[in-house]
């Protein structure tokens, strides 16, 4: 399973919100009108100084390959591929002084990059 932290679905839900808000109509203006359902997709691709580098993303879609999880109000999914790199991560987000973003906590970790953007399996 991966998780969101409290913080992190909070974030999630308002990025969602300011997109949702910013989508054109057919006329071209914004409008905040119904639409479809947003997921948090959680991932790993190859890459990054430490070999595998964590892909956070949203989307409309998921597949019936996608694990799906549901936190504080967000639905997580990720592909099956991902989810053994994954299983048991958490995600949070965190403000420093240096500044805010997604943070990953992934136990299956032996090793990662010094600026938390890659790991080694």
């Amino acid at each position: 399973m991966i998780s969101l932290t409290e913080a992190a679905a909070k974030e999630v839900l308002k990025i969602v919100e300011q997109h949702q808000q910013n989508q054109p109509d057919d006329e071209g203006a914004s409008t905040a009108t119904a639409t479809k359902e947003m997921f948090l997709r959680v991932g790993v691709t190859g890459g990054g100084c430490s070999g595998f580098k964590q892909t956070l993303d949203l989307t409309e879609t998921k597949t019936d390959n996608d694990e799906v999880f549901e936190h504080h109000g967000v639905s997580v999914v990720c592909d099956t591929k991902s989810h053994i790199y994954l299983d048991g991560a958490k995600v949070d987000f965190k403000t420093t002084t240096m500044g805010s973003g997604f943070v990953f906590d992934i136990p299956m970790a032996t090793g990662q990059c010094g600026c938390g953007s890659s790991f080694s399996a």
